[in-house]
């Protein structure tokens, strides 16, 4: 066995030397990785903590929160606040943002404190997510205004998949890389450098409970891939559901394919059902940074301009020629249809 192995803090730090770097960003994320770890330590444990089932409240967007969404709200909260990194923060279980009193950091973090917990009882992969972005000069980071950049404006993002083992998957702009906790020595690993996506794909991912409010190019893209080898793609589709974006892109990224949660008439008057900044944003970063594609449908996730903190937005990603096959069919819908 080799132990030239290459750490998280190791590559994080070759990273700012070669940038010249001052620190402050390699310890940003430090306090991400040890926040993931106390977040997997936690899931972990479920029952035998008494981790499990409905917490008995509400988050902001209406939904029941588990035990597990508050706790790793609760951990994300403190843990990165305490170096003083991040002047703010904003979480999809808080309807305002979490201000940082004494902070000096130049940084805003938005987060998923733990993605898909429908899945926590029946011990599927969760996973949290994360993005973060600048605090532009002269501006009160206690507007939420501020936070409502679009996604090119991030500056890193990424994902802690608690499942099998821990993984944390880190863009900062220059690729993706993927970290392995070592439970041994609770230390994170590289064990996927470069992730790609591969362009071409035979397996997408879609709540298919949902097909009868579906539009009709989805309808359409998911018609011809069930059709397999008698149909017009003349090749077979697997389709997979997870219930949790984490776990659908991190497959993605491993070995290619299409996750859908697209605008339907039942979501349409929210915008969607995933929320732009916590889920689409950092997940479209991440998927464009290894090669594919990510689309509400019709447009790029990354070129929209918030509107609300807790926007939610439709959500295509996956491998390019896919994601392009569907934006294509909604143009064609579109055209048809007599819309702009």
């Amino acid at each position: 066995m080799s132990y030239k192995r290459i750490t998280l803090s190791q590559f994080l730090m070759d990273g700012q030397h070669r940038r010249g770097g001052s620190g402050r960003f390699t310890s940003l994320l430090t306090d991400i990785r040890t926040t993931c770890k106390m977040i997997s330590h936690e899931v972990n444990r479920g029952a035998m903590a008494g981790n499990l089932g409905l917490a008995g409240t509400e988050n902001v967007q209406g939904e029941d929160q588990k035990k597990l969404d508050v706790l790793a709200n609760e951990i994300f909260l403190h843990m990165t606040a305490q170096s003083g990194n991040y002047a703010a923060m904003a979480s999809e279980e808080l309807e305002d943002v979490h201000i940082v009193h004494g902070a000096s950091g130049r940084y805003l973090l938005l987060f998923d404190p733990l993605d898909g917990s429908s899945n926590i009882d029946i011990n599927i992969a969760v996973g949290s997510i994360f993005s973060i972005l600048h605090l532009p000069d002269g501006v009160d980071c206690s507007d939420r205004s501020v936070f409502l950049q679009p996604g090119v404006k991030q500056v890193a993002a990424g994902y802690a998949i608690y499942g099998s083992s821990t993984m944390l998957v880190l863009t900062t702009g220059e690729g993706v890389n993927g970290f392995t906790l070592d439970q041994n020595i609770g230390v994170f690993v590289l064990t996927h450098p470069n992730m790609r996506i591969s362009e071409d794909a035979s397996e997408f991912a879609i709540n298919a409970s949902r097909s009868r409010f579906w539009e009709p190019p989805v309808k359409r893209y998911i018609d011809e891939a069930l059709a397999g080898t008698e149909g017009p793609r003349a090749k077979d589709f697997n389709m997979r559901w997870v219930a949790a974006m984490v776990a659908e892109v991190h497959r993605i990224l491993c070995r290619g394919g299409v996750f859908m949660y697209p605008v339907d008439v039942r979501n349409a008057k929210q915008g969607g059902k995933l929320r732009l900044m916590y889920e689409a944003n950092p997940m479209a970063f991440i998927v464009e940074q290894a090669g594919g594609m990510a689309i509400t449908g019709r447009d790029r996730i990354m070129d929209l301009q918030p509107q609300g903190l807790h926007q939610r937005v439709g959500v295509v990603l996956g491998s390019k020629n896919e994601v392009e096959r569907i934006q294509r069919y909604h143009r064609e819908y579109d055209a048809s249809a007599g819309k702009n």
